[in-house]
């Protein structure tokens, strides 16, 4: 009697193991069920994603390359005082005749992930129709790069200057132009 009191306790505790080893396991098949089915759904979304080009290396190496080399053309620092001598010379050489020039002082400016140093200048220049345009030509092609003009206004000058001999049927216009010259540092007067 005493040997079945004994293995009344070891039964029970048997079948207490066994169901939670059986719950245990049925417990990791439902997960590895629900890993199977996820596997199975993003090894589907990584066929559906292309390939990437065969020159990918090429592409990227040929895009720094421009990258450098744009970067390169890009002005370090730029004297002001420089920049208004040779904005005053070229007018000069193309026959416009400055009437003002006002300056604002370097400011840092963002420009897309960029900062940048940015001069800007208001000219007021007048001259016959075709040395405007030689001259708007001159400074959006010439030394600086990075200059760009951006505002321009023109008026058709009906009254000739007394101090100068303009051919009476030559177009005289009057030109208020914005100017910005964009350099990674500025360098002051």
């Amino acid at each position: 009697m005493r040997s079945k009191l004994l293995i009344i306790p070891l039964i029970i505790i048997f079948v207490a193991v066994y169901y939670f080893l059986g719950m245990d396991y049925l417990k990791q098949c439902q997960e590895q069920e629900a890993l199977t089915s996820q596997i199975i759904e993003v090894t589907q979304t990584l066929r559906q994603i292309p390939q990437p080009p065969r020159d990918l290396e090429q592409r990227l190496a040929a895009a720094q390359a421009n990258l450098a080399a744009e970067q390169s053309t890009f002005p370090n620092n730029i004297n002001s005082t420089e920049v208004i001598d040779t904005i005053l010379e070229l007018a000069d050489n193309r026959k416009v005749k400055v009437i003002s020039l006002v300056t604002q002082p370097w400011s840092a400016e963002v420009v897309g992930e960029h900062d940048y140093y940015v001069f800007r200048l208001n000219i007021a220049v007048m001259g016959e129709f075709s040395q405007l345009l030689a001259y708007l030509n001159k400074l959006e092609k010439g030394d600086y790069t990075t200059l760009i003009i951006e505002a321009l206004n023109v008026t058709r000058v009906t009254e000739q200057p007394e101090e100068e001999a303009i051919p009476e049927k030559a177009l005289l216009i009057s030109a208020n132009l914005k100017l910005a010259i964009y350099s990674y540092s500025p360098i002051s007067d």
